[in-house]
């Protein structure tokens, strides 16, 4: 009863009637929420997104964003405001009248803002024209879900909730922000792809791969077995067999492994057949110790091992080696630094009878003089040594070559100063059944060599002396005058020249190779020769080259010419040489800044010409 003779405080302060109130007013109510607030905004908000459809870049939203939050702040303040004077009684007229106003202007000055937008003056609307009296109309248009509220993607069908940063979906819709972020990604893809042009012979992107294959010789189009080896060896992940294929085209496909560094425990299995005799890998910087045992245990019936860069290749996989029950004929390690010298005489002393190539390069000193000593000894059969890039062997060393009394095939490249008597000392003992002799980098052997060369070889096939700083022009023309060798189709003598930094220009004792020995050797040998290599030869005159090079001189077999920074090549010469060497396939000029611009003959390819196309001219 007291309750109903107490007034109530909304009485007391309005005696204002109100009727009954529904469960959506109260909570509405509760979260400070109007309904007639929304209905404004939300009219505002379409009228916002519909004249920013497509068009409004992203500092454009950022400012029209700016605009709404500070709408809502007023909107927010208006209602606080209104909330106020309804706690206190029933708004005044003016107060009611300023809050419309205020209203209406901030959504007038919003609009504004919006058409002098440079997005929104650059859009048109299909069927439409830019006519300004339709934009007021243009802002009634519906323009879809809101942000807040849910929506399915118009791709994967899943619901999110829309923001203002929704993508709208190529047909139609919006696209949840997985979808959006993938179409993102596609359209980047896309115009960097049309943005990308198309390569235009050699200058183009595929610019590396051409000159590639020019350096390598391939020129014109591929035959189909090079087709074949490619192709293969970019699925080789999918080969499981390489079959019953002939060695050539097995060493082909291990080659262009080696070439794309795709050498690895698995690919090494395609090789590796019981019945196979040969086993060639050019790169085994991926294999193992347990890789290599594994080519002893599969290949039975192997004779010809040939493995670069094998740094795996321990005192392990030796003795393993040594235990197998048959015995190589050819060994060729390249990189093998941890086999010690024990282990090296072991094997020589287990196998060594029945070898008859051992070739080893970039040894560390554990493969010394002593090894070499013993292979006249344990290696009776031995028919062909090299010896490249090795720290240990000396002059005493070579003279132990001298007794390999079957030696047939030479190769030294020695780190440590050789002199001229060792060199003497071997030709004169085993240089009668020579056919091939490499001493590359001899820097301090004289005329010496080249007399016992011209006294005692006469079958080579064969020779490579490099770097010489102590021969002359006459001992090269003593050695080609008159020799008896007669079979000679391989002639290196790179960077056998005179070199003072003080008179670079002036040779007064004619060091190296010049223009009286460069005829020598065309005289005797133009007519088998098919590689020759004058690179660095700058005492070759360009009188001597136009004699050499003659319209009366044909050289039929000459195949590769190597004359780079022969400061006597010219435009003429370059010619001259194309005329007399009809089946010419290649030819280097690099350094000779007097080789400008030359018709090259077709299928020769002419490399080191310094100009934008490229190093490499094929002649068409």
């Amino acid at each position: 009863m007291r309750n109903r003779e107490e007034p109530s405080a909304s009485s007391s302060r309005g005696n204002t009637i109100r009727g009954p109130r529904s469960a959506l007013t109260d909570y509405l109510q509760s979260q400070n929420i109007s309904v007639r607030d929304l209905r404004g905004r939300n009219r505002r908000r379409e009228s916002e997104v519909r004249t920013n459809s497509a068009a409004v870049d992203a500092a454009e939203s950022t400012q029209i964003g700016d605009v709404e939050e500070d709408e809502e702040q007023d909107e927010g303040q208006n209602e606080e405001q209104n909330e106020e004077e309804n706690e206190a009684g029933p708004p005044t007229l003016p107060a009611a009248r300023q809050a419309h106003d205020r209203k209406r202007k901030a959504q007038a000055a919003a609009i504004e803002k919006i058409k002098k937008s440079k997005a929104f003056k650059r859009r048109k609307l299909p069927g439409k024209k830019n006519n300004p009296d339709d934009e007021d109309d243009d802002l009634a248009v519906d323009a879809g879900p809101v942000p807040g509220q849910t929506e399915s993607c118009a791709i994967c069908s899943k619901r999110f909730t829309v923001t203002a940063y929704s993508r709208a979906g190529p047909n139609g819709g919006l696209l949840c922000p997985k979808c959006s972020k993938q179409l993102a990604e596609d359209d980047k893809a896309s115009k960097k792809k049309a943005k990308k042009k198309a390569p235009t012979g050699a200058v183009g992107g595929d610019r590396r791969r051409i000159q590639s294959q020019r350096l390598d010789g391939h020129t014109g189009t591929k035959s189909l077995a090079t087709l074949c080896v490619e192709t293969l060896a970019s699925n080789i992940d999918l080969a499981d067999d390489l079959g019953d294929l002939p060695p050539l085209s097995v060493n082909r496909i291990a080659r262009r492994l080696s070439k794309l560094r795709l050498v690895n425990p698995h690919t090494l299995q395609l090789f590796l057949q019981p019945h196979a005799q040969i086993v060639s890998v050019y790169d085994a910087g991926r294999l193992f110790s347990d890789d290599f045992i594994r080519i002893f245990q599969v290949c039975s019936s192997l004779k010809y091992l040939e493995l670069h860069n094998a740094i795996q290749f321990t005192d392990k996989v030796m003795k393993y080696l040594i235990g197998r029950h048959f015995i190589l004929e050819g060994l060729t390690l390249y990189g093998a630094n941890l086999i010690s010298k024990a282990c090296w005489m072991q094997y020589l002393e287990a196998k060594g009878q029945g070898l008859k190539e051992l070739k080893v390069a970039f040894t560390d000193t554990q493969f010394n003089d002593d090894i070499v000593e013993s292979l006249p000894r344990l290696c009776p059969s031995l028919t062909r040594l090299k010896i490249y890039h090795n720290q240990a062997v000396t002059d005493q060393g070579i003279e132990y070559i001298a007794n390999i009394r079957k030696l047939e095939h030479l190769g030294l490249r020695l780190t440590q100063k050789t002199s001229t008597d060792s060199y003497i000392k071997v030709i004169k003992m085993i240089g009668g059944r020579l056919r091939t002799l490499s001493l590359a980098m001899v820097e301090d052997v004289d005329d010496r060599l080249l007399d016992a060369v011209h006294d005692h070889c006469s079958l080579l096939t064969k020779l490579r002396i490099t770097c010489s700083r102590e021969m002359t022009d006459a001992g090269f023309v003593r050695l080609f005058k008159s020799w008896n060798n007669k079979e000679l189709a391989f002639l290196d003598l790179q960077l056998c020249r005179y070199i003072d930094a003080n008179k670079p220009e002036e040779n007064p004792h004619l060091i190296g190779l010049c223009s009286d020995g460069f005829r020598a050797i065309m005289k005797l040998s133009g007519q088998k020769l098919r590689t020759l290599n004058v690179h660095g030869c700058s005492g070759i005159s360009h009188e001597a080259f136009e004699d050499v090079f003659s319209a009366n001189n044909v050289y039929p077999m000459l195949q590769d010419l190597e004359i780079s920074f022969c400061q006597g090549v010219t435009d003429y010469i370059v010619g001259s040489i194309f005329r007399s060497c009809p089946n010419l396939k290649k030819v280097n000029v690099f350094g000779c800044m007097k080789v400008r611009d030359v018709s090259v003959p077709k299928g020769t390819v002419l490399i080191g010409l310094q100009n934008s196309s490229g190093m490499s001219i094929v002649g068409d």
